[in-house]
Formats: structure tokens, C-alpha cells, sequence
């Protein structure tokens, strides 16, 4: 089995969706070959050399301890974790992926990506992105001192936070015509993303060919979400914890 999540925003502010988190890598993801976190793990990321934080240890801790019993872990950046870098993956036990990324099995194929690149509609959005993903921009900012970053980091999330609720819809969708460049793009290829908080399974006819797209939830205090791969269909599964108080 393969399982896809996304979206999870851990921080220090997410006790809930942490707690999950960690009963997930210790439990029920076990039971699946691999796991796919397809962006925005954590909610801000500032850099590898903040891996020994005490919130970042301890998932950093659970991933590998995930990685060492056999589970195959891969992760995409999503727009708030996109520093994630080879320090964190070496500590982690996870393998960091271009997106978009091909996952071919023997049933089937599947293009996989946070999917933010394609929200072309969300001007602003997309010039952020360009920034921050611009490699110069990354390096002066890893230069600067821990605290700076997270003063940074809070008031970028701040700002966030303060743009989407001044919007009727937070989260812009993907560009219909660039959606189907995508799939046509990628051979048509089931497409799975995160990123826009919108879960939902969209029918696409590229050239007259079907082409399914799932978009994953984003995790929430009392409850997360998986989509499982079983070799013949995709199914979602809700993960909660009935017992925590």
C-alpha cells in the first residue's frame, strides 16, 4: 500500500494535529509500503541548521523512527517548508523530491505535487513564490541569524493569516487550462496534490482521454487525512484519535 498525505502545517500552535501526526508515523502508516507527505509539513520551516529545536527534534525523531522500521518515506516542499534541505533529510530518514515527481507502480501511474505552481490565477501568490524559491534569495536568508529568521517566519505567517481571511476563498484553485497542460504534460497520469485545503476528486477529459485529479485535505486539531494506494484504487481514510481527550 501507498499512502499519500499533505498539508499537515505542524508547529508548536497544532498540538492536535502534532499528536496525530506522531500516532500516525507510529501506527497505521506502518502498515503501507510508502508515504508520501506532498508538501507543507510543517508550517514554517527556517532552516536545517534548526533541527535540534525541541518541536522539529521531535518530528524529525518520529520520521526516522518511522524510516528505521521500514517504512519508505518521500516528501515534496510545499510553500511553507520549502527550506527543507539534505540535513533534514539525513537526520529524518526522508527523501526529498523534485516536483512535480513520477511514481510509477506496477498497476498504475501517478503525478504528484504540492500543486501551488499551478494556482496561476493568484497573482500575488505566485509572485511570492517566485521570490522564495529564487536560490539567491534562499541563501541571504539562511545567512541571516535563528531568531531574525523566526521573527520572519512569524511575520510572514501573520500576513498569510491576515490575507486569507480578508478573501471570500482563501486558497486559490489550480488554473483550469494550466491544470490540463499538467496532465497532458505528464501523460496523463493521475494527479494528486495538497496545497489548497480544498479535498476533492475532480474528473478531467485532456484530448479525450479521463484523467482523475484527488486533492488531499489539510490536517486539522481532531482530525487528518490519508489517501491510500491498495494496488487497485484510491480510497481516503480519516485519521482521528477517539480516546484523546
Amino acid at each position: 500500500m501507498i499512502f499519500f498525505i499533505s498539508d499537515l502545517h505542524l508547529s508548536p500552535r497544532s498540538p492536535g494535529a502534532t499528536c496525530l501526526f506522531l500516532q500516525f508515523l507510529g501506527g497505521r502508516a506502518r502498515q503501507a509500503d510508502e508515504l508520501f507527505i506532498l508538501g507543507d509539513l510543517f508550517e514554517a520551516w527556517i532552516g536545517d541548521d534548526d533541527c535540534d529545536e525541541p518541536f522539529n527534534a521531535e518530528i524529525i525523531a518520529a520520521l526516522r523512527a518511522a524510516s528505521d522500521s521500514g517504512l519508505k518515506i518521500s516528501a515534496l516542499h510545499g510553500n511553507r517548508d520549502f527550506l527543507l534541505g539534505t540535513d533534514f533529510a539525513a537526520a529524518s530518514g526522508v527523501k526529498l523530491l523534485n516536483d512535480p515527481y513520477i511514481l510509477s507502480t506496477a498497476e498504475w501511474q501517478f503525478a504528484l505535487s504540492h500543486g501551488d505552481a499551478l494556482c496561476l490565477d493568484d497573482t500575488e501568490y505566485m509572485a511570492f513564490r517566485a521570490q522564495v524559491r529564487n536560490p539567491a534569495w534562499q541563501a541571504a536568508l539562511l545567512a541571516k541569524p535563528l531568531a531574525e529568521r523566526r521573527s520572519i517566519a512569524a511575520h510572514m505567517r501573520e500576513v498569510s493569516e491576515s490575507s486569507q481571511r480578508s478573501k471570500e476563498m482563501p486558497y486559490t484553485d489550480l488554473q483550469a487550462a494550466a491544470t490540463d497542460d499538467f496532465l497532458r504534460e505528464h501523460g496523463y497520469a493521475t494527479f494528486i496534490h495538497g496545497h489548497t485545503h480544498q479535498p476533492a476528486k475532480h474528473d478531467h477529459i485532456v484530448d479525450g482521454i479521463h484523467v482523475e485529479r484527488w486533492v488531499l485535505s489539510d490536517w486539522h486539531e481532531e482530525q487528518g487525512e490519508c489517501l491510500i494506494w491498495d494496488g487497485e484504487a484510491l480510497r481516503r481514510e480519516a485519521i482521528t484519535d477517539e480516546n484523546r481527550p
